[in-house]
């Protein structure tokens, strides 16, 4: 009898879709809509460990305090990519009011994508401390002290 080879989940992919680093089956958050309900309790409602694996999410108390340099990053990332993109597209110049208007975009992208942008720093961090198991289903899941 052959052994069935499980295919191994895009890194990428199980990133963004928010899945749980070590297996990138199980979900990491209880609900997949982030924006269904703006408060922060369903924001960040999150299982205490891996439906699929057993990971423990909430490793340490204030292990979630990292991912406001995660967040940080992400939205200097949105916002370096707005502005080439109106670069581009519209123009940067000092002698009308075009680099406000990129300002106004910018805030309101970054307001929007709020939600998610929480989410997914909190995927990332994640990702420095547990990494990738294939053999998820035949290891004990990563404990911390």
């Amino acid at each position: 009898m052959e052994k069935e080879k499980k295919t191994t989940p895009n890194s990428l992919w199980s990133m963004l879709t928010m899945k749980c680093p070590r297996c990138r089956r199980g979900e990491m958050f209880t609900y997949a809509n982030p924006y269904k309900k703006l408060s922060l309790k369903y924001i960040f409602d999150m299982p205490e460990h891996c439906p699929e694996c057993g990971q423990i999410y909430d490793i340490e108390p204030g292990f979630w305090y990292g991912t406001g340099y995660v967040s940080y990053a992400l939205a200097v990332a949105i916002s370096v990519s707005t502005f080439v993109a109106w670069w581009v597209l519209v123009g940067i110049s000092t002698s009308d009011n075009r680099i406000f208007w990129w300002l106004g975009l910018n805030a309101i992208v970054l307001v929007a994508l709020q939600p998610w942008i929480m989410r997914l720093s909190r995927v990332i961090y994640m990702r420095f401390f547990i990494s990738y198991d294939p053999d998820y289903d035949k290891t004990k899941p990563k404990e911390f002290e």
